[in-house]
């Protein structure tokens, strides 16, 4: 077999490929067996009909076609492996000659991962918000966790802001009840947004046994996105009474003794949840840097199958799991379908540049992942997937993606590598060390990083 690789682009290649007839043998020898086994002819056993009796019967054509499907991928692969060619997808194949019991040639295009030059991005500086917590923040997640302990009594009154009610709904479209229209005994907290809108407006100043009925566009159920006239009905009306702010809440909403103590531990805990918050903003910050110094050339047809790929998990997991469909999204965002286009694209060529970069960072810095840190990834994966560890781990051996994990965890340590790397400042101007961030934000963000070019993933593994 010979081969030749004519470059296209710097994303796309041709390969030219000759193969003299006898290394068909094999090829020839499993045709003439498949062909056997699929056919009869009279006055021969099955499987036992001769070469010549099958070219006779069915056409040396029919045999040669067979032998030369069940060789390119062989031959292809030959190929690519000779020219040491990184391939994305799969290639265009044409047959340029086929002479019976003399040549085989023929063509594959195909995209390849383009060659990149990482230039020294030590030089990279960010800024960063700064972590800074105020006393009106701390009481506020303590008002947050008092509200949690808050307690309900039956008033004799109208219903007002913060009131909880129990209401009776029912919903109508076209005059007709929706047969998942009707709810009984919902328990609402007037001004929490958790239900309809317009619900707030038709519930205040109704007591026990008090009626109105509202427009409202209906947000789920067989009818999502319609216009909907809903009748709703207070069965009762409750005040929320909260614990008074002292020692003894602190012992019954946490393990502290004093409130103070509670207090203390909120600000702990809001410092900590801002400076995660802050390493993560600067590894968003330093890989659109980075992205600004490398020139990425992007394979179009991988980016047209990424945009493809984005769609179609849009509206038929996300959108459909909320029961909108894209329309609706788009009047709900306020966006129109070109602004739509080009957010999907632009955010598919930025994955597609970054998952290139890292993976090119990995090979660079020689970057390996051990079973300890694959381990970790894959929980929180599993975590965010909604599975437990166990079922999460058998999908992705029995989906074959663990080399996809082992990518993502890489790619986020290349990532650590330049946020080591470059300088970070707050809007304080204080230099901030992401050391004892790094770690925990690392997985999360090889997720973010990889999750953007997932289809990538899938089609250069194979």
């Amino acid at each position: 077999m010979k081969s030749a690789v004519e470059t296209l682009n710097p994303t796309r290649v041709r390969l030219t490929v000759e193969v003299p007839f006898e290394e068909l043998k094999d090829s020839l020898d499993a045709a003439y067996k498949k062909i056997n086994q699929q056919v009869t002819v009279k006055g021969f056993r099955k499987g036992k009909i001769p070469a010549r009796v099958i070219d006779q019967r069915f056409g040396r054509g029919a045999v040669l076609e067979e032998a030369v499907n069940d060789a390119l991928p062989k031959f292809y692969t030959e190929a690519v492996n000779e020219a040491e060619l990184n391939v994305l997808g799969q290639p265009e194949v044409d047959i340029t000659e086929l002479k019976d019991n003399e040549t085989l040639s023929f063509t594959a295009e195909v995209d390849v991962r383009p060659t990149i030059e990482i230039p020294d991005y030590s030089g990279i500086e960010v800024e960063v918000d700064a972590v800074e917590v105020s006393d009106e923040d701390v009481d506020k997640a303590v008002e947050d966790l008092r509200g949690r302990f808050a307690s309900t009594a039956p008033v004799e009154r109208a219903a007002e802001d913060g009131d909880v009610v129990t209401i009776d709904l029912e919903a109508k479209v076209d005059g007709e009840v929706l047969a998942d229209g009707v709810a009984n005994g919902v328990s609402y907290t007037i001004g929490s947004g958790e239900l309809l809108e317009g619900i707030d407006d038709a519930v205040k100043g109704l007591a026990a046994d008090g009626e109105a009925t509202f427009t409202s566009e209906l947000k789920g159920g067989s009818a999502a996105g319609k216009e909907a006239e809903v009748t709703v009905k207070v069965t009762q009306v409750a005040k929320r009474e909260l614990p008074e702010l002292d020692d003894d809440f602190a012992q019954l909403a946490s393990e502290f003794d004093t409130l103070d103590e509670l207090k203390a531990d909120s600000r702990k805990r809001l410092e900590t949840a801002r400076q995660f918050d802050q390493a993560t903003q600067a590894q968003e910050r330093v890989l659109d840097k980075l992205l600004e110094l490398v020139e990425v050339p992007v394979p179009e047809k991988l980016l047209e199958d990424e945009i493809r790929t984005r769609k179609h998990n849009l509206e038929h997991h996300q959108l459909g799991q909320m029961g909108l469909d894209l329309g609706k999204y788009l009047e709900i965002q306020g966006k129109s379908e070109e602004e739509f286009d080009t957010e999907t694209r632009e955010q598919a060529v930025k994955g597609i540049k970054t998952q290139f970069i890292l993976d090119e960072l990995v090979n660079k810095e020689k970057l390996n992942v051990n079973q300890e840190e694959l381990t970790e990834h894959l929980m929180r994966r599993a975590q965010s997937s909604g599975m437990s560890p166990d079922q999460f781990a058998q999908a992705v051996v029995e989906g074959g993606q663990v080399p996809m994990l082992v990518g993502e965890v890489a790619r986020g340590k290349a990532l650590a590598v330049v946020v080591e790397a470059a300088t970070v400042k707050d809007t304080n101007g204080e230099v901030v060390d992401l050391d004892d961030e790094d770690d925990s934000v690392e997985g999360e963000q090889a997720e973010a990083a990889a999750d953007s070019a997932k289809a990538d993933e899938e089609k250069a593994e194979g």
